[in-house]
């Protein structure tokens, strides 16, 4: 393992430090996402972390194998189901303060309260985990980063598969199979039935289009919106393409687009209010005429999560900081007619290093 990767136990400290602020000793995760951050291992299984040098993770029988191959703790068998979850709850010492969890099924959480005998011991709290992996380590920097290199080679593929005639749904289907070539895969977030957002014509104008039959023509617009998990990690990016000439007006929304979206990158630095970023972006939009026309955030946090901390938009409270990775991601949607948006992956190193990690061209690609 590549010596830049934060160990097990730095890990347990950062949560168990979040852990601590709410008045938890010991933290049970369910989560997939958050299982993987605390053990290695992403597939089924409950992470039990008791004290910094002291994690277990708990599996169910056919899963056991594939854990203990990849897993950075101690790997415990039960029988699927319940069983796991009293498995886990007996790790738990009598004298711990408080259990800090993730689940979100009610059935487990309930049954979590009844088998550590006073509900008070258990406290849900996602912040915990969210905060906790906010602030990548390098490794993490760099995994994202070799993910956003397989974006920006399925960009370029762009250039080879949009043409007149094919489907919004084809060139979904030649970027997936692009994609799992290169080991990326789709995140598998549940609000969305599609792992890419493919959008033309007047479709571009939903910001979250499901991809259709609709057939490219001449003169449309193409919002292709890749988001995709690399060992682990996801990476979001977004171009938006034409197909041979274009009348002036959708030129000219793609280049404000554009430099809102080149302004807003400038301004990204340790510090700065996420509000701020946000306000750049959206003021010049505003001031080119098209500021109802931008109906989301500038920007997220990315990691585990498709949507993570920070966010960037006109009421966070959050402030850029050393580790983070976030899009930025502005644009215009003309209701019924079209849509732009273009969206880079960003990382704020450790050394303060700010670094756009998508490198194809922003620049307006006729087809």
């Amino acid at each position: 393992m590549a010596d830049s990767v934060l160990s097990i136990e730095g890990r347990n400290k950062k949560l168990l430090d979040e852990a601590y602020r709410i008045g938890c000793s010991t933290i049970v995760a369910f989560e997939p996402e958050d299982v993987f951050y605390i053990t290695g291992f992403w597939g089924e299984g409950i992470a039990v972390v008791l004290n910094q040098s002291d994690t277990r993770l708990i599996v169910p029988s056919l899963e056991a194998e594939r854990a203990r191959s990849v897993a950075r703790c101690e790997v415990v068998e039960a029988e699927r189901g319940s069983s796991m979850l009293d498995k886990a709850l007996s790790l738990v010492a009598e004298d711990a303060t408080s259990v800090c969890t993730d689940c979100t099924d009610y059935s487990l959480f309930e049954r979590m309260k009844v088998k550590l005998i006073e509900s008070s011991r258990l406290k849900y709290s996602k912040d915990v985990f969210y905060n906790a992996r906010k602030v990548k380590d390098e490794y993490e920097i760099k995994i994202i980063e070799e993910a956003s290199s397989i974006l920006d080679e399925l960009f370029k593929a762009c250039e080879y598969v949009i043409r007149a005639g094919i489907s919004e749904r084809q060139i979904q289907a030649l970027l997936m199979y692009e994609a799992m070539l290169r080991g990326a895969y789709p995140p598998s977030y549940r609000h969305t039935l599609s792992p890419l957002i493919i959008a033309s014509g007047m479709n571009s104008s939903l910001p979250h289009a499901e991809p259709s039959d609709r057939l490219i023509s001449v003169g449309d617009l193409i919002t292709v919106d890749l988001t995709l998990r690399y060992k682990g990690y996801i990476a979001d990016a977004t171009r938006t393409f034409a197909l041979g000439s274009i009348d002036r007006e959708k030129e000219y929304v793609y280049y404000t687009v554009r430099e809102a979206q080149q302004r807003a990158l400038e301004a990204v630095r340790e510090g700065i209010q996420c509000r701020e970023v946000d306000g750049i972006a959206r003021s010049y939009i505003e001031s080119n005429g098209y500021g109802e026309r931008f109906i989301h955030s500038t920007g997220h946090g990315i990691g585990l999560d498709v949507h993570e901390p920070p966010w960037i938009n006109r009421n966070s409270q959050d402030r850029l900081a050393r580790g983070l990775c976030i899009t930025i991601e502005p644009g215009i949607y003309i209701a019924g007619r079209y849509g732009v948006r273009i969206e880079d992956s960003v990382a704020i190193h450790g050394d303060g290093r700010v670094v756009v990690m998508n490198r194809y061209t922003k620049d307006l690609v006729k087809l």
